[in-house]
């Protein structure tokens, strides 16, 4: 079976870019300040999603460690690099890489797990007199690069369905 950048060359050549650019951005998202906690007027904490993975590890912390590393780094990496294998090789109806294009669509979503943590950190901080949360790049570079993922997942899944359409269409009946 043809690979899906064969079957349509225009989009897999803008989708592998695009896949390029939600790792380049998920790489800054991860180690970038995600946001500056300030306490007190004078106490100030900035984190990113790197730094505070290290620190669940360090503090023992391990269900939060577990599930922020899991969903926050290893899910997103390992997505965009089953979207490209999935877009770039020649694989049969029903193997790893074919099934996996489902396992992607569905667990996918769960890496907008920690923008959601942190949006609701933001929330209650703003909501205390105490103090006060100063949001930085690293946030959106992040939210970015799961969005994008998540749009390109789409795509590839959508292209994957075409290409079975055109080999059906294409079998004498």
């Amino acid at each position: 079976m043809k690979s899906l950048i064969q079957c349509f060359p225009k989009q897999a050549i803008m989708i592998n870019l695009l896949l390029l650019l939600a790792f380049g951005t998920l790489i800054i998202g991860i180690t970038a300040p995600l946001l500056t906690l300030i306490k007190f007027s004078f106490l100030e904490n900035t984190v990113s999603l790197l730094s505070t993975v290290q620190q669940l590890y360090a503090e023992k912390e391990w269900f939060l460690f577990i599930v922020i590393a899991l969903f926050s780094l290893c899910v997103p990496i390992i997505k965009i690099t089953s979207l490209l294998l999935i877009l770039n090789v020649s694989y049969p109806l029903g193997s790893f890489l074919d099934k996996s294009l489902q396992v992607i669509e569905t667990v996918g979503k769960w890496s907008m797990l920690d923008v959601f943590v942190v949006a609701l950190l933001l929330v209650s901080v703003k909501l205390g007199a105490l103090a006060k949360v100063e949001v930085h790049y690293g946030l959106y570079t992040f939210a970015a690069s799961v969005l994008l993922t998540m749009g390109l997942s789409f795509w590839i899944h959508k292209l994957s369905k075409q290409r079975l359409t055109k080999l059906s269409n294409k079998e004498p009946a």
